[in-house]
């Protein structure tokens, strides 16, 4: 259970959290994925995995957190396969790495 302070903290960042995910689901973040996947050639830059599209992630190098700029950002962003994106790119981030 949340207190005091934090009790109040909690729906501002979940608010922060989800406007953030909104971004996935607009036109510009499809085409800019999409062109990463292409530029890519369609290949995951850490095992080479070579995908189709829906098993593909443009993975933010360094985490945006929120930052739209850094979100949208072509140079921080590359081409993972989902297994690549969800396991160990995960726990780099977990780590506090980017």
């Amino acid at each position: 259970m949340l207190r005091g302070g934090a009790r109040e903290a909690a729906p501002r960042m979940r608010d922060r959290v989800d406007r953030w995910r909104g971004w996935y689901k607009t036109a510009e973040w499809r085409q800019l994925r999409w062109s990463v996947l292409v530029d890519a050639l369609f290949t995951c830059r850490r095992c080479g995995h070579i995908g189709t599209g829906p098993d593909l992630v443009a993975d933010h190098i360094t985490p945006h957190r929120g930052d739209r700029d850094l979100f949208y950002d072509r140079a921080n962003l590359q081409c993972l396969c989902k297994p690549c994106h969800d396991g160990a790119k995960q726990r780099e981030e977990r780590r506090g790495q980017p």
